[in-house]
């Protein structure tokens, strides 16, 4: 089993990203994931037409895709991507969560957008998460959102992770039922950390990276090429694979 992440597209009508974009699907099209997880921030500047065009990229190919809102998106846009994907969004609020059950994992997708807001927060969803957890029987999870959930040391993107990540963190400690990994975006850069003692991954951006800046006086110069992530997970194990393009 073979999920695929793209995160950050930040697709707008004065940059390239959608060409980005194009670039890694290409790539995907070589593996033919098991399903794709967008993890918000599709577009950029409230341009909603970027939608439409990001959709008829991804849902031209074999795999189910599965959406997730950035704070960069307009939840209007994101629920009607949200519509035409496999599946069907398991919301107990307004949130735009999703649950996939394929064969052999679960992924949980859950919203940590604040309206008006950079930051991400999850306070209010974990009492779905918890249900969810519970429904799930035996299957390992993957629990994907946007926002960060680990302190990565870049000033500027610390003051706008998940803003309440050690009540996630905590929940998920006790729960007989923890996901075997939780993958984000919203960085710009790929990572790995943890949190509660499960593997916590970052994945890097279809649009360019943010510099790994540590709020010294000098910025380190950032040209990465667009970024993926892959999770095999066979016989048991997951293995996280960070792709550039």
């Amino acid at each position: 089993m073979i999920i695929a992440q793209v995160s950050d597209i930040h697709a707008a009508p004065d940059n390239d990203n959608l060409s980005r974009l194009a670039r890694a699907l290409s790539w995907l099209d070589f593996i033919k994931p098991d399903a794709l997880v967008l993890t918000g921030d599709v577009i950029d500047n409230n341009w909603s037409e970027g939608y439409e065009k990001v959709s008829a990229c991804v849902h031209n190919r074999t795999w189910p895709t599965f959406v997730l809102p950035g704070n960069a998106d307009d939840i209007t846009g994101i629920r009607a991507m949200s519509g035409r994907r496999a599946g069907s969004p398991a919301t107990a609020d307004d949130a735009l969560h999703f649950v996939a059950e394929l064969s052999g994992i679960r992924l949980i997708g859950l919203d940590s957008t604040l309206p008006g807001s950079p930051a991400g927060s999850v306070s209010e969803h974990l009492r779905w998460l918890e249900h969810t957890l519970h429904t799930g029987g035996v299957t390992p999870s993957i629990l994907f959102l946007h926002h960060h959930v680990f302190h990565i040391g870049i000033p500027t993107l610390d003051q706008i992770m998940c803003r309440d990540a050690e009540k996630l963190g905590a929940l998920l400690r006790r729960h007989p039922r923890r996901p075997i990994a939780i993958a984000t975006g919203h960085v710009h850069r790929p990572m790995a950390g943890n949190l509660a003692g499960i593997p916590a991954y970052i994945c890097g951006s279809i649009c360019p990276a943010n510099p790994v800046w540590f709020g010294s006086d000098t910025v380190p110069p950032a040209d990465d090429p667009p970024s993926l992530m892959l999770y095999r997970f066979a016989d048991g194990a997951l293995v996280s694979h960070i792709i550039a393009v």
